[in-house]
């Protein structure tokens, strides 16, 4: 799980997306719809998947109140319909009044928000002619999140065929006062919001809460729904213990700084590392000149290299700029069966555009060594994520 935040509300200027497959409307101002729920942590960071967290609306005592039908949470779909603003408005309103709508909050790079987009895809594909209506809410962690060509991309890649909204500003996640990636909330079709879930995991049961609130508006309408199965699809089974999320950049660092070099962090700075002769477990090492910026590091020097001790089954970076790394594992080329699927057979991994990138991908965990070795200036990195 990755820390961002909740969901609708508030009229937000400027151009947000509204993604319909590879249909993509670009809008003058969308109103997104606040939650009354309270944050669960104080700061944006990526949630541990294992840990995720999910409740129905009547278990909610820390809702201020909010009770299933109350005045207070009333038509989040009335809300949101009465300030929208854009050219297919119609669309829009007869795609969302009377519908379940599940609300998604996730990020392109984010490893939590891509393993669970399979279920989402599979659950829109199979209830969208039932009633239910997926609306992911885009809230970017990272500056090249914000970019429009590179949302659209991501959601051609992952097959979302269903409306995402570009939430560059943190309007709606703040609104929500989230602080999760991903995080989902699913609302009946009057409106109100009966689940809320944290992180990856707990597919069956959002699924049945999915069916649960179609019967209900099929009751409503005077119809009867065919009972359907359960979406049966693989689920990551995550390291028992495993190296915590890693970042390169000085502001995202803050509070759980595990760069592991004397020379530290220096905001803004260039700054030339070098290696120690002894190396943590969790805690990253550089050598080269290195940018230090904002959300990650930019090698300046011809070359650069990145040294990790971890404990995981899986390894991603995300990562931006042309570049080829070179990747070493426990002083090795890596074996083929750990091999990433962005690692070729000769060990390397292409840079193309900003993304993450799977460097390993093991079937059992255990404490290992990778070295990445960078021979282009300009490659950027923003973070180490692990399964």
């Amino acid at each position: 799980i990755s820390t961002g935040e909740d969901r609708l509300a508030m009229l937000i200027p400027g151009a947000v997306m509204f993604c319909i497959g590879a249909f993509v409307v670009v809008c003058a101002s969308f109103v997104l719809i606040s939650s009354r729920s309270k944050s669960y942590v104080e700061t944006d960071k990526p949630a541990p998947a294992e840990s995720s967290y999910s409740i129905q609306l009547e278990d909610m005592s820390f809702w201020d109140g909010i009770t299933e039908g109350s005045e207070d949470n009333r038509s989040y779909h009335d809300k949101l319909l009465e300030k929208m603003k854009y050219p297919d408005k119609e669309e829009i309103e007869q795609d969302i009044e009377g519908k379940v709508v599940l609300y998604d909050f996730w990020t392109y790079s984010c490893i939590n928000c891509i393993r669970t987009l399979p279920h989402l895809t599979a659950w829109d594909e199979k209830y969208s002619e039932e009633g239910l209506v997926i609306v992911g809410i885009h809230t970017p962690e990272f500056e090249f999140e914000k970019e429009y060509d590179n949302v659209v991309f991501a959601t051609e890649k992952f097959g979302i065929k269903y409306p995402v909204i570009q939430d560059n500003d943190k309007e709606t996640w703040n609104e929500f006062q989230n602080r999760y990636w991903p995080r989902k909330y699913i609302a009946d079709h009057e409106g109100y919001i009966r689940f809320d879930h944290i992180g990856e995991g707990a597919y069956a049961e959002t699924e049945k809460v999915i069916q649960l609130l179609l019967e209900e508006r099929s009751v409503a309408l005077g119809n009867t729904l065919e009972k359907k199965e359960l979406v049966n699809l693989d689920e990551y089974k995550h390291a028992t213990f495993r190296t915590p999320e890693l970042y390169f950049g000085f502001k995202f660092a803050e509070g759980r700084n595990q760069l592991g070099n004397e020379e530290g962090f220096s905001k803004n700075q260039i700054v030339t590392y070098q290696l120690p002769e002894k190396m943590k477990q969790h805690y990253f090492y550089m050598e080269g000149m290195w940018k230090n910026n904002n959300d990650g590091m930019k090698l300046i020097s011809e070359s650069g290299k990145i040294v990790l001790n971890f404990n995981a089954k899986q390894v991603n970076i995300v990562a931006s700029e042309s570049a080829t790394l070179f990747i070493e594992y426990d002083g090795k080329e890596i074996p083929e069966e750990v091999r990433g699927k962005d690692v070729s057979p000769e060990g390397t991994v292409k840079i193309s555009e900003p993304r993450l990138y799977n460097l390993i991908d093991s079937q059992l965990e255990g404490p290992h060594e990778i070295i990445i070795q960078v021979q282009n200036p300009g490659f950027e990195i923003f973070t180490f994520t692990f399964g």
